[in-house]
């Protein structure tokens, strides 16, 4: 006897033109100062031959590294801004409810799913608990280091009585104890920031598969979809 699969789909609209926007302009900026940042901190070799002014091979990645620097600082003011005007998906990654015990709980219930202890997973109109929790974590708070850091480093450069200087420099250096440890930390969060992106695109890859709700068509089109298989 044969068996019919019915496919159903449900689809809501949650993610605005702003919000997919930044999010692809940030994944870019991000791409660019990763790899800029790496030759940054291990430079590769010098040309030897000819003039080095005809070699300004660190000087163009300083300078792409910046230019991304200032893409990314101007998203996530532009995405502050949305949180606060934007419906409740658009700042859900800056207030996760760590408050409440059915958060946490849900939280637990992804880690379960992941680990595939469990079967099913629940389904959510924005981020799951877990997702959420990591954004908060390992993008905002390391997007709000990365900018403090590297404003202060930048100032280093464009000296006394720049913005830059007066408002980072001036106390980031202090705080850390000298300019090398602020450089130190820096390329540290470089590494966080890689490693975020790295298990944010294996797990919207793996939930766009397994879960059967749209995790990446969802930040093109703005439309989360839902699917389910029910046997007649």
């Amino acid at each position: 006897m044969s068996v019919a699969k019915i496919h159903t789909e449900e689809a809501i609209y949650v993610y605005g033109p702003w919000i997919r926007i930044w999010h692809w302009t940030q994944a870019f900026a991000i791409l660019v100062l990763g790899v800029t940042g790496y030759l940054i901190g291990a430079p590769p070799e010098s040309v030897s031959s000819g003039e080095a002014s005809d070699h300004f091979q660190m000087g163009y990645i300083r300078y792409f590294h910046f230019c991304a620097a200032y893409i990314l600082i101007i998203g996530f003011v532009v995405r502050i801004w949305r949180a606060i005007v934007g419906n409740r998906h658009n700042r859900e990654i800056f207030l996760p409810p760590v408050w409440r015990t059915s958060f946490w709980s849900e939280v637990w219930h992804e880690i379960k799913w992941y680990a595939l202890v469990i079967p099913e997973p629940k389904k959510y109109v924005g981020h799951n608990p877990l997702a959420l929790l990591a954004m908060h974590i390992m993008y905002v708070w390391t997007t709000i280091f990365m900018i403090i850091t590297g404003l202060s480093l930048y100032g280093e450069g464009t000296g006394m009585g720049t913005w830059q200087h007066t408002f980072f420099t001036s106390w980031v250096n202090p705080l850390f104890g000298q300019s090398q440890d602020v450089h130190t930390w820096h390329h540290l969060g470089m590494w966080m920031l890689i490693c975020f992106v790295i298990t944010h695109v294996y797990v919207a890859v793996r939930e766009d598969i397994m879960s059967r709700q749209s995790i990446i068509s969802s930040m093109i089109s703005g439309w989360r979809t839902f699917k389910d298989n029910r046997s007649n």
